[in-house]
């Protein structure tokens, strides 16, 4: 069985990389759950965590335990680890010496220790933009995949900076689109399921929000039978002034059919604009139903609704940015 290459990161800002490799060790924190030999499963580590990390949510302790696992069970004698110092740019490669071993002396704030032979050095730079993607991890812990693993041994021991007339340009660009376009993608699917866990009256609060970063004034008007209300937005808030828009959500999973469509759409008087808003989608009839409408009708269905969201949230007020709190990332171009 050929070894594993494992990433230890020396905490935040690695603050703790001299101590990582003059004491030839690589270490976790989160110490309060205490000594993991003979752990034989994550169900333990998650209690504990749970214990003495109230604070911590599901998937945070789920993510901990696996790595705290994988540290004192996964890791092997002979396996390879890498750690990096952002300082100098460089992935520092050793082999582990030790078991698992509990100790609150050896190293400071981490508890969870193994030694480790430091064996040469690699520079980020030198690496494909796939690797340094992977090894970008924010994790304190990943399992290494074997390419990224292959390619660290090519450069291993080469400190020298790579010349920018011999790289890749091109195939550097190439990969930089599609690991961006992966992280839009997901940051698609997060939002939506952030979107979905809202209720029926944050999702009427959500989609006026929308309306009011677009420029318009709205109302939400009072619950109808259908525990459904609509919302009103003009450009004075009164529906005096057009456009007078009209809309109705819907927050379920199912998706609304031609009947639905028609029925919204009857109520509409001459001058209205419709918006209707399914988190659920719409049937092939409703779509065409929505199309041969008198009355102007955009159908607005979950994957729009973030489209919308991304373009006009720099003009969210308050209340809307903390339905669906987003962060703004910068990437190169």
């Amino acid at each position: 069985m050929s070894r594993k290459m494992w990433l230890v990161r020396a905490g935040e800002g690695a603050y703790l990389f001299d101590e990582f490799i003059n004491k030839q060790v690589v270490a976790i924190g989160w110490n309060e759950v205490g000594d993991l030999k003979g752990a034989t499963s994550t169900g333990v580590i998650k209690n504990s965590l749970k214990k003495h990390y109230p604070e911590y949510k599901d998937g945070k302790v789920n993510i901990t335990a696996g790595q705290l696992y994988r540290f004192a069970c996964e890791f092997k004698i002979h396996d390879e680890v890498i750690t990096y110092n952002p300082d100098e740019r460089l992935y520092y490669l050793g082999n582990i010496d030790s078991e698992y071993t509990y100790s609150n002396s050896l190293i400071s704030d981490m508890s969870h220790v193994r030694k480790v032979t430091w064996k040469g050095k690699v520079l980020r730079d030198s690496l494909s933009v796939s690797a340094r993607n992977t090894l970008g991890s924010i994790l304190t812990l990943i399992a290494i995949p074997e390419e990224v693993r292959d390619e660290l041994h090519k450069y291993l021991g080469l400190e020298v900076q790579v010349s920018p007339t011999e790289v890749k340009h091109e195939t550097e660009e190439g990969e930089l689109e599609v690991i961006k376009e992966d992280v839009i993608l997901k940051s698609h699917e997060f939002i939506k399921d952030k979107i979905v866990s809202l209720d029926w009256e944050q999702m009427q609060e959500l989609v006026a929000g929308i309306l009011r970063g677009m420029g318009y004034k709205t109302r939400i008007s009072a619950k109808g039978p259908d525990r459904g209300r609509d919302i009103l937005a003009s450009p004075d808030g009164l529906g005096l002034e057009e456009p007078r828009i009209i809309a109705e959500v819907k927050h379920r999973a199912g998706q609304m059919g031609s009947n639905e469509v028609r029925s919204f759409t009857g109520g509409l008087r001459p001058g209205d604009r419709g918006i209707y808003v399914s988190i659920g989608g719409f049937t092939k009839e409703a779509k065409y139903e929505a199309e041969r409408s008198n009355v102007p009708l955009s159908l607005i269905d979950l994957d729009l609704l973030v489209e919308l969201i991304i373009q006009n949230y720099d003009n969210f007020d308050s209340e809307t940015r903390s339905l669906v709190p987003l962060r703004k990332i910068y990437w190169p171009i």
